[in-house]
């Protein structure tokens, strides 16, 4: 938990001084009672002089008592008890306005590590390879960024100021009572073990339930966003019950475990307050006994604010073992933060990377090879991709077409061979300067929930109204973006749903066109569309590869007949690469995927 509190230790020291400064005010405040009864009682005898100045409670008690008589003799029982209750009142509001002054500094503490935690998960998540994305559950990721946060939130930031006032709190007051008392104070020090010892056991075994409730909850939330991304399948499929059973079955789960942390949860502080009264039933029958006892130094008014004093430590004893149980129920929720923010960022720039600023000759794949797990998917590949050419890839699903240009801006690493731009490797360049090399353009239009304007200018903050409204020109966009309501500035809803499948196409060609790459991949760019939005998007991607060097992963054979070389993998091999004549007249698999095509056969 240390951890959490680096950068502000200045705002964590001010709490602490102001916490401790908050207790010493409140001992005094309630120590004030022993002269107010004795000026009551009038069991106070004249003190006449004053011991030598040192830290121990005789000496304190003579000269305090010796200040009392002096104003009983000058001033009378009356004017003494004023002023003992102006004290009282003084050291009252000295307590409150230190406490406030601790919450205050406390404030940017807690809310700042939370703040910092966020802005670390979702640094990280951009910075994570998309390996990493295949092997976890979206939902799970989202509970981590949201209802762990929360729970980190919720039950550790807000215990941390009890895990620090506290124990300040009990060691002043225990110091005080043993200093009146030290005997009396050996039973509650021989308690606190015990105490300890339930609490730990408490703590360790709400630690592991709360993190299997996280994962059921990340669970549950994947769910649901599942259901949220396929509700218009599952109502195509007539599987609503279905789905709601599977749901509600892990929900049920979900809760019942909950109500077990709930529970136990619970249990700390009756548990903490039994003990308490428990050792408060002792020292009232010891305590009793000593002040009956002549021979003992123990005065009546003395037991009295010894009873007032250990009665302060119940409250925070309390609170102390329910934010203990607090902070294990929220270091569950911690653990699976820090693992997140621990996983391995394993595509990152190399010691003195180098900084690409054009493409000039070629892309080079050099005796490629890649596996996602332990089947390779990509063998031995080697292609040249000189400037200025279109290379179109073509193959049956799952052939390594994909695959091939994903490994072109780093999404992932080769396993074996290497891919060079201008002939150096790619793991030697800056990623982001390798990166800008390259505009996108995927079979599914990936869009924010933005305006028209901010998605075609999308890494271009400064982009000007003028040179959108070029790039949705070149890409056939400028039409239906003005028949809208409020036209760039109109909002386009969650993924474009407000779109059409070619509008949304159009879009994100509209975006590429605005970035103005020198290299093009176009993954089956046009392969969902109908025959009208296909010609359209056909119109503004050849807009786009003009002059430009370009890969195409192509579904439609029809639309790559022009390619300068037309790569055909199988298996994760190329097994033929050619222009369309040319593969074609090798009767090969190039032929069979043409004539599948063209003439279903």
């Amino acid at each position: 938990m240390l951890k959490l509190l680096k950068g502000y230790w200045r705002q964590t020291f001010l709490y602490l001084v102001f916490n401790i400064l908050t207790v010493v005010s409140s001992l005094f405040s309630i120590a004030m009672v022993i002269p107010f009864l004795r000026v009551l009682f009038g069991m106070e005898k004249p003190v006449t002089e004053t011991a030598p100045i040192e830290f121990s409670l005789s000496a304190i008690q003579q000269n305090f008592n010796y200040f009392i008589s002096n104003l009983l003799v000058e001033y009378g029982t009356q004017q003494t008890l004023i002023f003992v209750c102006s004290v009282i009142v003084v050291l009252f509001l000295l307590r409150n306005i230190f406490s406030y002054l601790s919450t205050y500094f406390m404030a940017p503490v807690r809310n700042g590590i939370v703040e910092d935690m966020r802005n670390k998960m979702y640094r990280k998540v951009l910075n994570l390879p998309l390996s990493y994305f295949s092997n976890e559950r979206k939902g799970d990721l989202m509970s981590r960024m949201s209802n762990d946060v929360q729970e980190v939130d919720s039950s550790v930031m807000s215990s941390i100021q009890v895990l620090f006032r506290d124990p300040i709190t009990i060691t002043v007051y225990l110091t005080s009572l043993v200093l009146m008392n030290f005997k009396l104070t050996l039973i509650i020090i021989a308690m606190l073990p015990v105490i300890g010892i339930v609490l730990g056991n408490i703590g360790k075994s709400l630690r592991r339930k709360s993190k299997t409730s996280q994962e059921r909850l990340g669970l549950l939330t994947s769910m649901i966003e599942e259901t949220l991304h396929g509700l218009r399948i599952i109502k195509a499929f007539t599987s609503e019950d279905v789905v709601y059973k599977k749901t509600a079955d892990t929900n049920r789960r979900y809760t019942r475990l909950m109500i077990r942390i709930f529970r136990r949860r619970n249990l700390a502080s009756p548990l903490t307050e039994f003990f308490s009264i428990l050792v408060l039933v002792v020292i009232l029958f010891l305590g009793a006994t000593m002040v009956l006892d002549k021979t003992t130094a123990f005065s009546p008014e003395a037991f009295i604010a010894y009873i007032l004093i250990f009665s302060q430590i119940i409250a925070p004893a309390k609170s102390f073992s329910t934010a203990y149980t607090g902070v294990q129920k929220g270091l569950a929720s911690l653990d699976r933060v820090e693992e997140l923010l621990n996983a391995d960022v394993i595509i990152k720039d190399c010691e003195n990377p180098i900084h690409i600023e054009e493409f000039k000759k070629e892309i080079r794949y050099s005796n490629v090879s890649f596996r996602y797990e332990t089947d390779f998917v990509l063998n031995n590949i080697n292609l040249s991709v000189p400037k200025g050419h279109t290379i179109a890839l073509v193959g049956t699903s799952g052939a390594g077409k994909t695959t091939l240009v994903d490994l072109l801006p780093r999404f992932f690493d080769v396993t074996d061979g290497e891919i060079l731009v201008d002939d150096i490797p790619i793991r030697d360049l800056t990623i982001k300067s390798l990166r800008r090399l390259f505009g996108i353009v995927n079979q599914e239009p990936i869009l924010f929930n933005d305006t028209f304007f901010n998605n075609i200018a999308f890494g271009m903050p400064n982009a000007s109204a003028e040179a959108v409204e070029n790039a949705a020109r070149v890409a056939n966009a400028h039409e239906f973006i003005m028949e809208t309501t409020d036209g760039y500035q109109t909002p386009i809803g969650e993924r474009g749903t407000k779109l059409s499948g070619g509008q949304r196409q159009r879009i994100s060609i509209a975006r590429a066109i605005m970035k103005n790459p020198p290299i093009l991949i176009l993954d089956e760019a046009t392969s969902s569309l109908d025959s009208e939005n296909e010609r359209m998007v056909q119109d503004a991607l050849e807009k786009l590869m003009s002059d430009r060097t370009s890969l195409v992963i192509a579904h439609r054979l029809s639309t790559i007949i022009k390619a300068d070389n037309i790569v055909v993998l199988s298996q994760g091999k190329i097994v033929e690469h050619g222009k369309h004549e040319e593969l074609l007249d090798l009767n090969g698999h190039y032929r069979r995927l043409y004539d599948l095509q063209m003439f279903g056969k």
